[in-house]
């Protein structure tokens, strides 16, 4: 695998409306184990669409790890322009940190928000040009991450696409793991 997709449910799908929430860190914990151990078996790329959350919390933990695995990309596949139009500046700022930082961005529709389509064909470009798919899930919660597990489980059905899942108790085993080791 060379290109991996992240995605994950947004921020206030987790009840999470403040960057300083606890919660991140174990997510972004989780994540870099993850891509940690799928570097090391020659992942070159990750893709996500820059939605927030665990998408551009991810895209935060590939430009840490590029400290350490100078080859790992980052490219960032947004559904429409301007996306972060109507977010408040803090997320603005965020946001634009993570793209300023990026290997690859671009547009896959190359025009402002029309309708809910683009984000489907966003979900299925995506999956397109990846070669798996990790996602935060919890199948008690379907939430947005279920559009792209949709469009990933069609195409596993007729490759090797591979889909990763990270559920809820592996983030709370992270918070666990290091409330023992205190």
């Amino acid at each position: 695998m060379k290109v991996l997709a992240v995605t994950g449910y947004k921020s206030h799908e987790l009840g999470i409306f403040d960057e300083k929430h606890v919660g991140i860190k174990y997510i972004k914990k989780v994540l870099q184990k993850r891509l940690i151990s799928f570097i090391e078996e020659g992942l070159e790329w990750v893709i996500i669409s820059g939605q927030l959350g665990v998408e551009l919390w991810c895209g935060e933990v590939v430009l840490q790890l590029k400290q350490e695995y100078p080859q790992l990309k980052l490219a960032v596949l947004t559904p429409y322009l301007n996306q972060e139009e109507r977010w408040n500046d803090l997320k603005k700022e965020q946001y634009q940190s993570v793209l300023q930082q990026a290997d690859y961005v671009d547009t896959i529709t190359k025009r402002g928000y029309e309708s809910p389509s683009q984000l489907k064909l966003k979900n299925q470009y995506i999956v397109e040009k990846s070669d798996a798919l990790l996602v935060i899930f919890d199948d008690d919660k379907p939430g947005s991450p279920s559009y792209y597990i949709t469009y990933a489980k069609i195409r596993s059905e007729h490759s090797g696409y591979e889909i990763f899942y990270i559920y809820p108790d592996e983030i709370e085993l992270a918070y666990q793991d290091e409330l023992e080791s205190w």
